[in-house]
């Protein structure tokens, strides 16, 4: 059977070289322009040869549910990445922890957290309460939008995942752990030779060209702080009994725990904030561009709230079911930009005959989620932002049956990153205008670029955020509900 698999085709691809593959072809940053663009000609499902590692491109959503969720049980491994893996320890958390035992405690766990719904909605007055700190902060200081984006994302989630409240100004864990997520998206790129030839991570520290394991040992140290401090704040509440109900106080309080169980609830807690609050902040960033961008969107998600919330009090969970075109702009806003433009490879850990290809144990598989939101074939004028395309008798398919991964990979906190997106869009809307900047009476106008890496961002801009009415400067300025 092995052999009859081995004489089936790879799927098909751009011809390499002798030794080195398709090193050559593979782009060190946009790839998923390149990967789009080799879907149109090859197909759906394609692959290339880097270095003698088979890399299999899927372009479809569809394809991708069939091999990665069907076939879950041999396409849910991680790679190994030795400069961010192995060298820097982010092999410990959710997102690079290798497919077995402790993966799988990590997900029951963060099921506890994520998969009852008494327990997400109780989480809505902690998003509510911070987003309306995010208006005031919004209302005091619009030119900081991005950073006040970047502080109530963390502020969210380091008040489920470890019970802490984020003060004003400077916060030491937000900083701490912002430093920890921008090194994670650097240390497993390809830029890191030593990600494209392991053997070099053996190489001694004096070694000529092994630098990167000075700063490999730099950002271990950021990342063991991020998990450790908040850890041992939490640990520190429970004895002096202070500790606010969280997802670590739950497991940790009057529980005596093995080495390994604290191991696991301390990396997957951090996972938590490693894993979520750069990726929400990505997401309500390029909504502010979306709404600079497309007026008319602003202003008929306005009429929305106007007419179903009022002007006399802030929108709510409790209105989400009552809001379709403000669920729309949130859908449209997942889908129009994409914050994991192609996903964290998944390992193949045995041979597999998917449609016809052979499949090789050890082969990696990226799903390029970019294309998969921006398929013509499937979304209408991909490239424009039109909440419209999810309303009607024929919607079109719903974003977050991509973005957020596929199989037992997906992200596990799917569902606090939707709520989140939709609570910051539809606050801020309720109160805010949104448009162009204007410099010496010229309009500037945002462009639609992005970052490479694993999440990325749109690029920086500045806009123009004024409240629409006395009104809503007194909503803005009132005292938040707890």
């Amino acid at each position: 059977m092995t052999l009859e698999k081995r004489a089936l085709p790879l799927p098909p691809g751009p011809r390499g070289w002798p030794i080195i593959g398709n090193l050559l072809d593979v782009p060190a940053k946009e790839e998923w322009f390149t990967f789009a663009k080799w879907g149109e000609t090859y197909g759906k499902i394609a692959s290339v040869t880097v270095l003698g590692q088979p890399l299999i491109i899927l372009n479809s959503a569809s394809i991708a549910k069939d091999m990665l969720e069907k076939n879950s049980a041999i396409y849910s491994d991680r790679p190994v990445i030795p400069m961010g893996g192995e060298l820097c320890g982010w092999k410990n958390t959710l997102v690079l922890t290798p497919y077995g035992e402790r993966f799988r405690n990590y997900r029951r766990l963060a099921h506890q957290l994520f998969g009852n719904a008494a327990t997400m909605k109780s989480f809505h007055p902690v998003e509510e309460l911070e987003t309306h700190r995010f208006l005031k902060r919004l209302l005091s200081r619009p030119a900081e939008f991005s950073d006040h984006i970047r502080k109530t994302a963390g502020a969210i989630i380091l008040r489920i995942s470890h019970g802490y409240e984020v003060g004003e100004g400077q916060d030491p864990f937000v900083t701490l752990a912002d430093k920890a997520t921008e090194q994670f998206a650097l240390s497993t790129a390809p830029g890191f030779l030593v990600n494209l030839v392991p053997f070099l991570q053996y190489l001694p520290d004096w070694f000529p060209g092994a630098s990167f394991k000075k700063t490999a040992k730099e950002w271990s140290s950021t990342l063991n702080e991020m998990v450790d401090l908040p850890y041992d704040y939490v640990k520190k509440q429970i004895v002096s009994g202070t500790a606010e109900p969280s997802y670590v106080s739950k497991l940790v309080e009057g529980q005596s725990l093995t080495a390994e169980q604290e191991f696991e609830i301390k990396w997957s807690s951090a996972s938590l904030y490693s894993g979520g609050a750069d990726t929400t902040v990505s997401a309500i960033y390029s909504f502010f561009k979306a709404m600079a961008l497309y007026p008319e969107v602003q202003a008929k998600a306005q009429a929305e709230l106007d007419a179903v919330v009022g002007n006399d009090r802030l929108p709510s969970f409790e209105d989400r079911d009552h809001l379709p075109y403000m669920q729309a702009v949130t859908l449209e806003t997942l889908r129009w930009f994409s914050v994991v433009p192609t996903s964290v490879p998944h390992r193949v850990t045995e041979d597999n005959v998917f449609k016809g290809y052979f499949i090789p144990k050890g082969a990696l598989v990226l799903s390029n989620l970019w294309q998969m939101n921006h398929d013509p074939e499937v979304y209408h004028d991909p490239m424009s932002f039109k909440p419209e395309r999810f309303l009607g008798p024929k919607p079109e398919l719903d974003p977050r049956e991509a973005c957020f991964g596929f199989g037992r990979r997906i992200c596990p906190g799917r569902v606090l990153a939707d709520a989140s997106v939709f609570i910051s869009c539809a606050m801020a809307l309720a109160v805010f205008n949104i448009s162009k900047y204007s410099e010496n009476g010229v309009v500037i106008e945002p462009d639609r670029n992005q970052s490479s890496g694993t999440i990325s961002h749109p690029s920086s801009f500045k806009c123009t955020i004024s409240p629409r009415s006395d009104k809503a400067v007194a909503l803005i300025q009132a005292d938040e509900r707890r």
